[in-house]
C-alpha cells in the first residue's frame, strides 16, 4: 500500500528545470509542467523554401492553363455554348414573365400574334400557288443558313 501511495504522490515532470537555449518558453512563472518546442529553425527553412516555389509556380501558371485548354479545347467550347444557351433561355423566359406581368401589354401582344397567324393563313397557306412560294423562300433561306 505504501508504494502506491508513494507513486501517486509522485509527479511526473516533462522537463528540466533549465532550458537549453533553443527551446521555447513562456515568460514568468513556472514552465517545468508545459510541453516544449523546439525553435522554429527547420520551420524557417521551410518557409523560405516555400517562398522560393510561388514564383516558380506563378510563372509556370499561364503555360500550364494554356496547354490544358489545348487539350481540352473542344470540351471546354461546348461547355461554354451549352452554359451560354441556358443563360439565353433563362433570360428569355424572364423577360416574358416581366411582360406578361403588364396587365395592358398581354391582351395586346395576344391580339398582334392571332392577327399575325390570320394573315400569314391567307397569304401562304390556302392557295397552292403560295404554298409553292413559301417552299422556296423556306428552300432558299435553308440554302443560305446551311450552305
Amino acid at each position: 500500500m505504501t508504494t502506491i501511495m508513494e507513486t501517486q504522490a509522485q509527479q511526473p515532470q516533462l522537463g528540466n528545470s533549465t532550458s537549453p537555449p533553443d527551446i521555447l518558453s513562456f515568460s514568468g512563472g513556472n514552465n517545468s509542467n508545459l510541453l516544449q518546442i523546439p525553435a522554429g529553425k527547420e520551420s524557417e527553412s521551410q518557409r523560405q523554401q516555400v517562398s522560393g516555389q510561388i514564383p516558380d509556380f506563378l510563372n509556370k501558371l499561364p503555360d500550364f492553363l494554356g496547354s490544358a485548354f489545348h487539350k481540352n479545347k473542344q470540351i471546354l467550347i461546348t461547355l461554354v455554348l451549352i452554359l451560354s444557351a441556358f443563360i439565353a433561355v433563362k433570360v428569355a423566359i424572364a423577360l416574358i414573365g416581366a411582360v406578361n406581368s403588364l396587365p395592358v401589354l398581354q391582351p395586346i401582344l395576344e391580339l398582334i400574334g392571332l392577327f399575325y397567324s390570320i394573315w400569314f393563313t391567307f397569304r401562304y397557306l390556302l392557295k397552292c400557288e403560295t404554298r409553292q412560294e413559301l417552299s422556296q423562300k423556306f428552300s432558299a433561306f435553308k440554302q443560305q443558313s446551311l450552305g
